[in-house]
């Protein structure tokens, strides 16, 4: 790629980037595989910074800003919960706002969450004098537009990627250049449970789908089995490495979509690194802001809309939560009902949410009665479609209650069945069979 010439010559410190930060400065943090930890680094190195509050979504590494010892200096807000922040939000020393993601953006741009600056990172600029963000548009976007200040880390390996992506150089006040690797995300050794979980959710996927998958053990097992299917296609939050033998094999086409058709649609991305050489400068695979990414009215125009979303827990009435252990903040609402509610709407599509039956070893179920006390809602009973585990596929769709703590028993570890079905009868004086 032909880039900017001279651009390189006009790099800086990351302190001297970081002097455009301010006490009681408002800031984004760019996120995931994007997270400009250099940036990050020389912030902390700040010693004279007070009451500087970073928002952002999941963030790779660690994040020293939220350490006790910067307490008062520096205050985490968290839009999606990593895991690096769970114990300073338990603490009190940072704070997570539940949000969909695609409301996200909104925050931004009518300033409800006014940003003074936004420490990004991006790819090197073109001739043309454009940026991208590379691997995470989301809500980075919006940062990017509306707060005074950029802040960035050039990244010599950061993918330039196509779609909503770009950022202009002139925007840039302060940089810094690099020239690293990105954080990645191998798949793992699949399980039984997970294989057991793919197999049956694969199972629902028809020729002609439009996939919702995000990252993880169970997605991945669903990818690996959707070899025998035709013309899939892509329009999803996030993807990762699952996604890459399904295009090169040619399963995945895009060719029947409605929105988009043609290309695979994401708003960011998480993986390894030939997932990032794949959407390098790769016109077949456009990012978007996800209140793009996410609007149900848009997710609903392709048919066979397959979301398939995970959770730590579901109740006997078809509650999901999915974002805390009982009142500890563990991830974010993100986008599950975002996609939950527009494959629902979608014509032929189907709303998933997948799960091991058990936790902890096998010492917890997952279908539980009632949720923990102070557990989130983020996919309610009234939204829920179906519900698999290792033990089967249900669908909690028009069910009546005492119908729907049935069929969810018969998906829940063996073990827990008994226990179930008399914490059932307690609550609501019916004798489930069994």
């Amino acid at each position: 790629m032909t880039t900017l010439p001279g651009w390189r010559d006009r790099a800086v410190s990351p302190e001297d980037a970081l002097s455009h930060v301010h006490s009681g400065d408002t800031l984004f943090v760019h996120g995931a595989a994007a997270t400009p930890t250099p940036l990050l680094d020389a912030l902390c190195g700040r010693a004279d910074l007070e009451g500087v509050r970073l928002y952002h979504l999941h963030l790779e590494g660690r994040c020293t800003f939220a350490e006790p010892e910067h307490q008062g200096r520096f205050f985490s807000v968290s839009l999606f919960t990593s895991p690096a922040l769970r114990r300073p939000i338990a603490e009190g020393r940072a704070d997570f706002v539940p949000v969909f993601l695609k409301d996200i953006p909104r925050l931004f741009h009518e300033r409800a969450v006014p940003l003074d600056a936004a420490l990004l990172q991006l790819s090197p600029p073109d001739r043309h004098g454009q940026c991208t963000l590379g691997t995470s548009v989301d809500a980075a976007l919006a940062a990017a537009r509306s707060a005074q200040v950029i802040i960035a880390e050039i990244n010599e390996q950061m993918p330039r990627t196509h779609g909503h992506a770009s950022v202009p150089f002139d925007r840039v006040k302060a940089f810094v250049h690099t020239d690293r690797p990105l954080p990645e995300h191998g798949a793992g050794t699949e399980s039984a449970v997970e294989a057991q979980i793919g197999d049956l959710v694969a199972g629902l996927v028809e020729d002609g789908a439009t996939l919702q998958l995000g990252i993880g053990a169970i997605p991945n097992a669903v990818l690996r089995r959707l070899g025998d299917k035709q013309d899939l296609g892509i329009h999803t939050e996030m993807f990762s490495d699952g996604v890459l033998p399904l295009v090169q094999n040619g399963n995945v086409t895009n060719r029947l979509k409605k929105v988009h058709p043609g290309r695979s649609v994401t708003s960011f991305v998480m993986g390894s690194r030939a997932l990032y050489d794949f959407v390098d400068d790769n016109l077949a695979v456009e990012f978007h802001p996800c209140d793009r990414t996410n609007d149900t009215a848009l997710i609903r125009e392709n048919d066979k809309v397959v979301a398939v979303n995970s959770a730590l827990e579901v109740d006997l009435t078809g509650q999901v939560c999915a974002d805390s252990i009982g009142a500890q903040i563990y991830s974010g609402i993100g986008g599950q009902m975002d996609f939950i509610h527009g494959a629902a709407l979608s014509k032929g599509g189907k709303p998933i949410i997948a799960l091991p039956s058990t936790a902890a070893k096998g010492t917890v179920s997952r279908i539980t009665p009632l949720l923990k006390p102070g557990a989130g809602v983020v996919t309610t009973r009234g939204h829920v479609h179906w519900v698999v585990t290792e033990y089967g596929a249900v669908n909690l769709h028009g069910r009546t209650l005492r119908e729907r703590a049935e069929m969810l028993v018969s998906i829940a570890h063996p073990d827990f069945r008994g226990d179930l079905r008399r914490a059932f009868a307690e609550q609501r004086h019916v004798v489930l069979p069994g």
